[in-house]
């Protein structure tokens, strides 16, 4: 084997075995107010691991996001009262205002990839986020939405994630 390549896996493997710092958000079920869990955040070499262990939760494809604003309460637009409304929108600080791949840097720097839920509601696989630091995620918040993430805002805005399910404060 290549020295070359042997040294470039050695690297990638201890960057990633062992994360500087982390953060636990615990997440609460916006439909029915129980704990849903938590997911762990952590920096890496290749970016920002959000780790999920997440439970009764809807099967499939959600999306998931960073949200502006530390708060997940709920809060009234058009007169309709919007669970986890209060944690703002996608974080957005270059102001792209658009939705894209969590890897693109013409979109929401807060897009990251979908999160999957198993048939039993339990969510485990992490996800990465190439663009984020740990850092700038304090006062913050994590959510999950209903539906799948297409990362486009096309044909519906945002993913078309949809409602919001879970939501987690990044303090």
């Amino acid at each position: 084997m290549n020295i070359r390549l042997i040294m470039l896996m050695t690297a990638f493997f201890s960057a990633s075995a062992v994360a500087s710092d982390t953060i636990t958000v615990n997440m609460t079920n916006l439909q029915s107010g129980e704990p849903a869990g938590t997911v762990t955040i952590s920096q890496h070499a290749y970016g920002t691991v959000f780790t999920p262990n997440l439970s009764n939760l809807t099967s499939g494809n959600h999306g998931f996001h960073v949200h502006e604003i530390a708060s997940c309460g709920p809060k009234k637009k058009d007169g309709e009262v919007i669970p986890g409304g209060a944690a703002g929108s996608h974080y957005d600080p270059a102001n792209a205002k658009r939705h894209a791949e969590p890897w693109s840097f013409d979109g929401h720097k807060g897009d990251l990839p979908a999160l999957f839920v198993d048939e039993n509601g339990n969510a485990t696989q992490p996800v990465l986020s190439p663009r984020l630091k740990l850092a700038e995620l304090g006062n913050r918040s994590l959510m999950i939405h209903l539906h799948g993430d297409n990362y486009s805002d096309d044909p519906k805005p945002l993913g078309g994630g949809g409602p919001r399910l879970a939501c987690g404060v990044i303090e």
